[in-house]
Parts: structure tokens; C-alpha cells; sequence
């Protein structure tokens, strides 16, 4: 799949690169990533309308030691980006466009888009009965001073 969800499992809202960084790092951070790429999606090469690209954190984790590790900033055009975080788009009302953008972008059925989120949201409950440590070391040798809240 190319577009997929990625829930943020609740112990780790708000632990992320914009709340750990200046405004004044997190503004270089995402302008070098929306660079790299010439403004448009990593994913679906698209751009916004109001915005051409927002930039999104990479996490993986590493269940065995409850770390939450930083591994990539990639640029996202607004509607790929709303399909990450599938659990905002559903407070703003907004589902039946994560569904759609999984569907135009993976081409596939409706059922199947479906199927992806209950998996998506099923994996994010399993993970939010953990707390993690998160792992900022991508940003080691970039010129910015990072703090964590959680270790």
C-alpha cells in the first residue's frame, strides 16, 4: 500500500517533533523537507489548495522496549496527511474522505479502505496500553537542540 494510516497511540499525543523544538527549528526542519521534494507529496505527488504540503513524522515502535522512535519527516499534501491521523479526521467529521483518499491513491475498493482503518484503529488500542520513550536521535547532527518530556 502506499497511503496508509498511522494512529499515534494515545500515550503519545502531543510527545512529537513540533512540541520538543523551537518554532524556529520546527520551521527549518519542515521547510527542508518540503524542499527535498519541490512542495509536493511524498506519496501521491499532489499538493493542497490552500497549502501545497504539511509535514508528517515517522514513527516506528519498538514494542520490546517501549520505544517510539523518530525515523523519518516526509512531506504530505493535505489530504494523504489527513489519512495518518484517521482518529482527527473522524472528530472533524472528515472519514469518508481518509476512505476516499485510501481508495483513489491504493485504488482499491471501499470495503477494503474500511478494513485498513479497523486495523489501523484495532493496532493504535493495542498500543495505547503502553507508555513509551521516545527516541528524538534522527535529529543528532542537524543543528537542533531537542528536549524530551518523556524518557
Amino acid at each position: 500500500m502506499l497511503l496508509e494510516p498511522e494512529l499515534v497511540p494515545k500515550t503519545c499525543w502531543y510527545s512529537n517533533v513540533r512540541s520538543c523544538v523551537s518554532p524556529n527549528d520546527w520551521d527549518i526542519l519542515r521547510k527542508e523537507c518540503f524542499t527535498l521534494i519541490n512542495n509536493l507529496c511524498e506519496i501521491c505527488g499532489g499538493k493542497g489548495n490552500k497549502w501545497p504540503v504539511e509535514c508528517h513524522e515517522v514513527w516506528e515502535y519498538d514494542e520490546a522496549n517501549k520505544i517510539q522512535k523518530l525515523v523519518r519527516l516526509i512531506a504530505l499534501c493535505p489530504q494523504c496527511h489527513q489519512v495518518k491521523h484517521p482518529g482527527l479526521a473522524n472528530i472533524k467529521g472528515k472519514t469518508d474522505e481518509v476512505i476516499q483518499q485510501l481508495i483513489k491513491v491504493n485504488k482499491i475498493t471501499k470495503q477494503q479502505a474500511n478494513d485498513l482503518l479497523g486495523n489501523a484503529f484495532q493496532e493504535w488500542e493495542r498500543k495505547s496500553m503502553y507508555q513509551w520513550k521516545i527516541d528524538l536521535s534522527f535529529l543528532d547532527g542537524k543543528n537542533i537542540k531537542y528536549h524530551s518530556d518523556r524518557s
